[in-house]
């Protein structure tokens, strides 16, 4: 599946190296390392073309998941990270720099508070940051009209989804398809869970997180 893989040896090594300093990630094994992040990443490429060029944004990318190791499969995207937390950003910056990696933009914010970006993505992903309504409700007014909206989800997705009705018909969107995958070296299955949006966001929408975490949609 990996192609560059130079690369996410060069990604694996700063990873590991930094961590402690960052607060990056639990997971240190290099096959760890590979199958839960870097593959796992990936398997966008079973949901979504990513063999041209469209807008991707990763919101909460955190130590860069999954957009930097998109990127680096498929260097043709542009790539747009918005990560909240400065010293996780400093980290990216410093990442993207030492792969070289073209065509990203990171921007240091919450994502409801980037107006600047407003249905501009071909396709919003989060993976591993909150339940699916507050999601939904943080990536669908970054996503283009007929866009997608990709979440990366392990055992409650399914779950989650089921209390996303009123999200999604809120939000004018629909599911679009469930694609389950097991992780290589019995690491674990996951989902990735596709959504369209079907017309524009009302300007409402995002509302303020503290009034999202507490009363999602």
């Amino acid at each position: 599946m990996i192609k560059n893989k130079e690369l996410f040896d060069k990604y694996f090594e700063y990873l590991t190296t930094e961590n402690e300093k960052y607060n990056l990630t639990s997971i240190v094994k290099y096959d760890e390392v590979y199958n839960k992040h870097f593959i796992d990443s990936l398997s966008m490429e079973e949901v979504i073309n990513l063999n041209k060029k469209i807008s991707v944004c990763d919101v909460g990318s955190g130590a860069g998941f999954p957009g930097i190791p998109i990127k680096i499969e498929h260097e043709q995207i542009s790539l747009t990270i918005i990560e909240p937390t400065q010293k996780r950003v400093r980290f990216l910056n410093n990442l993207i720099n030492l792969l070289n990696l073209k065509d990203i933009k990171l921007i240091n914010d919450r994502a409801e508070n980037v107006k600047e970006c407003r249905e501009f993505f071909d396709v919003t992903c989060a993976r591993a940051v909150a339940s699916i309504p507050i999601l939904l409700e943080l990536l669908v007014p970054l996503t283009k009209v007929n866009g997608k909206i990709v979440l990366y989800k392990g055992d409650k997705g399914i779950e989650e989804l089921e209390e996303s009705k009123k999200a999604l018909k809120t939000l004018n969107c629909n599911l679009e398809k469930i694609h389950e995958y097991e992780l290589p070296d019995n690491m674990g299955k996951r989902i990735l869970i596709v959504i369209n949006k079907n017309n524009k966001t009302d300007l409402k929408y995002p509302r303020r997180y503290s009034i999202i975490k507490n009363n999602p949609l």
